[in-house]
């Protein structure tokens, strides 16, 4: 059964009159489900319950949230085939792809479950006092990462269950502490209820505080606005368009509280080609990059939408046109998203100075919400002089930009702006000679790939997806990774705290065996008194 409310902590609720369809993209047809939107009062009751749970839930030790989040993974894969045929058919994504999908939701579950059991990711330092030293004494003072209190979360489009209602920010925002309040994407209303009902009942089962966690439904914008300028919410968690995640930032940098908004807001990745590895993997290179523009139709956020290399004779174009001609197009994931992508592409098209270069042979007329990847290609001159060219149009599509030198590369790259990625193709020899090219992209983009394809986002430790905005509100986070639950934590010192009264992270006998930063040097070591 598929509970059809709000979920306001542990308690149901549907005041509002209006409701939100459950739509099957491939069809246009509604599906047997429908959500009433949240009302404010509804969100008022999320966030005040949020905030009373945080005073229970902050304290919480590593192993209790690690107990928590292992139980969302289990009963994510318990539910069984129910959130697989439901996420199928209000995405009209693969089922593969959502069976994949669910598995990394469960791993990175896991993963941070791992992080707050172990501990040290609170970033224990510690300086004792001496009494003693002249012309003044040095105090105690002892410092960790805290959370910093509830956190609204809205679900993405593209990643139904990853980067939605379970995703990476909901996880590490409990990892750090904080209840969340999320606003389902209203593309998937049953996928996130399902989802929800999962977290409450890992909730309920690992005794965690009534309000931890919350799920509210909204077909435009003003709950998602309000739930930023609650005074309760402290952080907020977005993956989506440029336009939505800049109108919340500014709602929240408005507040007279402001607060931190982490919004991933797209990017076209840059693909840089250097002149040997075109000459020795022209064609495999060609494949791999029409790959990657329409893996998934296009839909996801590092999806390359730029591609520039230097014009060579070794009919590289002809390999992209015949390499783009073999890939298929296909359903979008709402009939808005398709929408834009057609206009994107009609923008390219009526633009001076850009041709079509290839389109795929395979063609669906019978539905409006069927997208065919098309790429263009354009020179140097005019990408540059062209402002609007630099702007993500998401989808199964890209631009070629072809250059005539390494300068004319550089004068790319130098006047790029903040992108999730960039990627460079070359021998050894092509990195070397230029490596003032990598030099410029490090700064312009929060992951560097060399020899690949920016699509696939590996979830581990190591991860950064973010980067400079515009990609970003803030690039110096990560969205993946278990770096991401500093997001949603401050640094707070105690100073001549008496050591029964510390956090048990920093207390003298250090139980949890962390590694801490004592007097400048790393251990792991009980404290004399």
């Amino acid at each position: 059964m598929i509970e059809e409310n709000q979920f306001l902590g542990f308690q149901l609720s549907a005041q509002g009159n209006k409701t939100i369809p459950s739509i099957n993209p491939a069809t246009g047809g509604q599906n047997e489900y429908s959500f009433p939107e949240a009302t404010l009062e509804e969100l008022n009751l999320a966030a005040t319950k949020a905030a009373a749970a945080f005073q229970q839930y902050r304290n919480k030790s590593g192993e209790e949230k690690a107990n928590f989040l292992t139980a969302i993974a289990d009963e994510l894969i318990n539910i069984g085939d129910l959130l697989i045929d439901i996420c199928t058919s209000e995405t009209a994504l693969p089922r593969t792809r959502i069976e994949g999908e669910r598995v990394r939701t469960v791993n990175q579950l896991k993963m941070f479950a791992a992080l707050v059991r172990e501990g040290s990711w609170v970033d224990a330092r510690i300086e004792t006092a001496m009494p003693e030293r002249t012309p003044l004494p040095k105090p105690d003072l002892r410092y960790m990462q805290k959370a910093v209190g509830p956190v609204a979360v809205f679900g993405a489009s593209n990643f139904p269950l990853a980067f939605s209602v379970a995703g990476g920010d909901t996880a590490s925002a409990l990892a750090a502490g904080c209840p969340v309040v999320v606003k389902a994407h209203s593309a998937h209303p049953a996928t996130s209820a399902i989802v929800a009902s999962v977290i409450n009942k890992a909730a309920m089962k690992t005794n965690m505080p009534d309000g931890v966690f919350s799920l509210l439904f909204d077909s435009g914008t003003s709950i998602g606005i309000a739930l930023v300028k609650h005074p309760a919410i402290k952080a907020v968690g977005f993956t989506g368009s440029y336009t939505g995640g800049k109108a919340l930032f500014d709602a929240a940098a408005k507040r007279p509280e402001p607060i931190p908004v982490y919004a991933e807001m797209g990017s076209t990745n840059p693909v840089f080609i250097l002149p040997q590895a075109m000459k020795e993997r022209g064609e495999a290179l060609a494949t791999g990059f029409a790959g990657s523009v329409t893996l998934g139709v296009g839909q996801f956020c590092t999806n390359p939408g730029l591609l520039v290399y230097e014009s060579s004779e070794n009919n590289f174009e002809q390999q992209l046109k015949t390499e783009f001609e073999k890939t298929a197009g296909g359903f979008m994931l709402t009939a808005a998203i398709c929408k834009s992508f057609k206009e994107g592409v009609s923008r390219y098209l009526s633009t001076t100075g850009v041709d079509q270069l290839a389109v795929s042979r395979e063609v669906n007329n019978d539905n409006s919400n069927y997208a065919q990847p098309v790429l263009f290609s354009t020179s140097k001159e005019v990408f540059l002089n062209t402002l609007q060219l630099s702007n993500e149009v998401f989808g199964p599509t890209s631009l070629a930009v072809t250059v005539s030198s390494k300068s004319e590369m550089l004068d790319i790259a130098n006047n790029l702006t903040g992108h999730l990625t960039a990627t460079v193709h070359g021998t050894q020899d092509d990195l070397i000679k230029y490596k003032d090219l990598l030099a410029v992209l490090e700064q312009k983009v929060g992951r560097l790939v060399i020899n690949s394809f920016p699509t696939g986002v590996e979830v581990c430790s190591a991860m950064v997806h973010g980067g400079p905005f515009p990609a970003t509100t803030d690039g110096r986070s990560t969205s993946v990774g278990t770096a991401a639950i500093y997001r949603f934590t401050r640094p707070v010192c105690y100073q001549n705290m008496p050591d029964q009264l510390l956090p048990e992270e920093l207390q003298n006998e250090n139980k949890l065996k962390l590694l801490r930063l004592v007097n400048g040097i790393t251990s792991s070591k009980a404290l004399t008194n």
